[in-house]
């Protein structure tokens, strides 16, 4: 069994992917109330993995050591980029922290040169440059003063910008549902075991737990469709598209962040983020659709 899908279809995925991590923000701070952060992921990640084994357990017998590699790497910094975000937003503010997760977009085109030795489209590379302007238009930093906890999640952004790269090299040549699903499979029990490890070397046994309601909802929108779904949508589609033009699409979780506190927390947002919100889709649209529009211009001028 293979997937054949065209680019654009793929990319259209994750945009729902975008929409679906931009309402996490909003489940994981209730979530928080009742737990550590370094627990929390754990949980959320052992439920996606428990419905994974349970649904797709009998794939994951015949295994090739490249894809348990591969799978572990992808699940070992997917885990260190989601502690390092998570502890550095305990101590630097929420614009700060989304503003600098941002900056993914920026280090993205660097680590696919780095690693793939290719050049990045001259349209992602205006897309990247919109973007990031509209990123800070919309977070508005203020980067008067940098502390430990800008500088960790600096750290995970450069976990994010590798695992978006690595998703690429390792699924470019896998279209089997299988190695999809067993590379899924692996990267929770390697973002699991980061999570883990990290709360037993910062909390030891202070296992705080509180089996509220609000942790319930909490956990099964992030632990069933944020984590087990969408990972399995992420793996399976990106290989479709660029690693950059994934990087742009993932910069917009801010943006939808913010619309879904507006809806459902009743924030405000002002028009200095409204604008720069614009801007940034802007940016990303820019990537997407930038060479072709080019070329219907030069055709049209050709006439």
């Amino acid at each position: 069994m293979r997937f054949n899908v065209k680019a654009w279809k793929a990319e259209l995925l994750l945009f729902f992917v975008t929409f679906i991590w931009g309402g996490t923000f909003i489940f994981t701070k209730i979530g928080l109330q009742d737990t550590t952060p370094e627990l929390y992921v754990t949980i959320r990640f052992s439920i996606a993995l428990i419905l994974a084994l349970i649904i797709f357990g009998n794939k994951f017998k015949k295994i090739k050591k490249e894809i348990i590699i591969q799978g572990l790497t992808l699940g070992l910094i997917f885990g260190g980029g989601f502690v390092l975000q998570t502890e550095g937003l305990k101590l630097t503010s929420v614009t700060k922290s989304a503003f600098i997760t941002g900056m993914s977009v920026v280090f993205t085109p660097f680590v696919f040169k780095l690693i793939r030795k290719s050049n990045v489209q001259y349209w992602s590379k205006i897309g990247i440059i919109i973007a990031f302007f509209g990123l800070w238009l919309f977070t508005n930093p203020k980067i008067d003063s940098i502390n430990f906890g800008d500088f960790i999640t600096l750290i995970s952004t450069l976990f994010w910008a590798f695992y978006i790269v690595l998703m690429d090299v390792f699924t470019k040549d896998k279209d089997s549902v299988n190695e999809t699903i067993q590379l899924v499979i692996l990267q929770l029990i390697g973002t699991i075991t980061v999570a883990l490890i990290s709360h037993l070397i910062l909390y030891k046994t202070n296992f705080y737990l509180n089996l509220s309601n609000n942790l319930f909802v909490s956990l099964a929108y992030n632990g069933i469709l944020a984590s087990f779904i969408l990972t399995f949508i992420h793996t399976s589609f990106q290989r479709y598209t660029t690693p950059v033009k994934a990087a742009l699409i993932f910069s917009l979780e801010p943006v939808v962040a913010s619309v879904a506190a507006v809806l459902a927390l009743n924030e405000i947002l002002n028009g200095r983020e409204y604008i720069g919100a614009i801007i940034l889709f802007i940016g990303v649209m820019t990537s997407e659709t930038g060479e072709f529009i080019s070329n219907k211009l030069k055709c049209l001028f050709r006439k």
